[in-house]
């Protein structure tokens, strides 16, 4: 990575200003749900205050649109982070003006102070010059550790870092490392997993990674539409019609390159979105009228599985079912414990995925789980990411 991360600066008694990504779900009391993003930034935290930081840390939560909603409040974040640190983490309630200049300025080396939601105010997703310079006078120092915000040029992220020093937190370097080690020297054979719901998702992740791959596996709803390119009945499952010729297009580039491109040759189909819905397998490639696929096969999980054996990167983003529902989830699962149990580099990124990985209590066994939805995709196509490019070089 080129870019300066905190262990080339100096933070010894200085006011470090660190964006974090505590957007984590609420429950309706007010409980966090999963604190993985808090937890995911204590490595940057915890070294910033044992180099004698003073630190000041500001978040987005939710989409309050410019105004304060009192459900969006960090004050749910600062009562778990102090529990994980072991130390209070104090809150203010607002992340700009006079009271919270003062609070900031009495902090002592050691101490957290933790600022109100940032989106309270539309300055910030308008990366507002006057809102950023106000988030810089907090500090003498600004460290980037949200990847998951890293693709949008917010006040936080982007404004702040042309203000001030500013450097990679450890979160952000790892992501960067992973992914970019992904995109520009892979051991192989790599193989990547693309699933979710939509092609439209992927297309800029298939382009990029074309040339780089050995194999694409695809699930998920993305599959019906790729399926339906090669001239398969796929009943009424879901398919951009849209994107039916470009999906053609990717097959018959990825064939020109030389990239196996494989896709479900049989399918777990219901006839309803539910769990209370009929549900069958079908022999082969093909689904009848009035019915939706729902999850791969027996034999496109022995057949993913191969393949995936011989992998020593994988990268996977998009689960290969339904598998919020348990009749559809052995796909995402049959894959999750295949690549939970090998040596192979592994790379896991989209909340879904993640979310499933989670649920089956992977989450451990896995090279690295990307805490940027977005932001992964986007780095992942080749995308420059505006709170990244920001940071000074080395």
């Amino acid at each position: 990575m080129k870019k300066k991360t905190i262990r080339d600066v100096d933070l010894e008694g200085k006011r470090v200003l660190m964006r974090v990504d505590f957007n984590v779900p609420l429950d309706g009391a007010g409980n966090i749900t999963d604190d993985t993003r808090i937890r995911a930034a204590l490595p940057t935290i915890d070294y910033a205050l044992q180099a004698g930081a003073r630190l000041v840390l500001m978040s987005h939560l939710g989409r309050p649109k410019g105004e304060v909603v009192e459900s969006m409040r960090l004050t749910p974040v600062a009562r778990r982070l102090s529990e994980l640190l072991g130390q209070e983490v104090k809150k203010v309630d607002d992340c700009i003006g006079t009271n919270v200049k003062e609070k900031v300025e009495a902090l002592k080396v050691g101490e957290v102070l933790l600022l109100e939601n940032l989106r309270f105010h539309p300055e910030e997703e308008k990366n507002d010059e006057k809102f950023a310079q106000e988030l810089a006078g907090l500090g003498e120092v600004f460290i980037n550790d949200a990847f998951g915000t890293a693709h949008r040029a917010h006040a936080s992220t982007e404004g702040v870092a042309r203000l001030l020093p500013a450097a990679a937190g450890l979160l952000m370097e790892k992501e960067i490392e992973y992914l970019g080690k992904a995109l520009e020297n892979p051991a192989k054979p790599f193989i990547t997993i693309l699933g979710g719901a939509k092609v439209s998702d992927k297309i800029g992740v298939i382009e990029n990674l074309m040339d780089k791959v050995d194999s694409f596996i695809i699930g998920g709803g993305m599959a019906y539409t790729f399926l339906k390119a090669k001239g398969k009945d796929v009943g009424d499952s879901l398919v951009e019609e849209d994107k039916v010729e470009l999906a053609g297009d990717l097959l018959r580039r990825a064939e020109e390159k030389g990239a196996l491109f494989l896709l479900p040759f049989d399918h777990i189909i219901a006839d309803g979105f539910s769990e209370e819905a009929a549900v069958k397998v079908t022999e082969g490639e093909e689904i009848p009228d009035g019915w939706k696929g729902m999850d791969i096969g027996e034999k496109t999980r022995e057949e993913f599985s191969r393949v995936l054996r011989g992998a020593k990167t994988v990268l996977w983003n998009g689960p290969l079912g339904v598998f919020e529902m348990a009749p559809f989830a052995k796909g995402t699962e049959t894959i999750a414990r295949l690549l939970a149990g090998m040596e192979a580099t592994t790379i896991i990124g989209g909340g879904d995925t993640v979310a499933a990985i989670a649920n089956l209590g992977l989450s451990e066994n896995f090279t690295h789980i990307s805490t940027g939805g977005g932001a992964s995709l986007e780095f992942l196509e080749g995308k420059v990411l505006p709170g990244l490019a920001a940071l000074n070089d080395k």
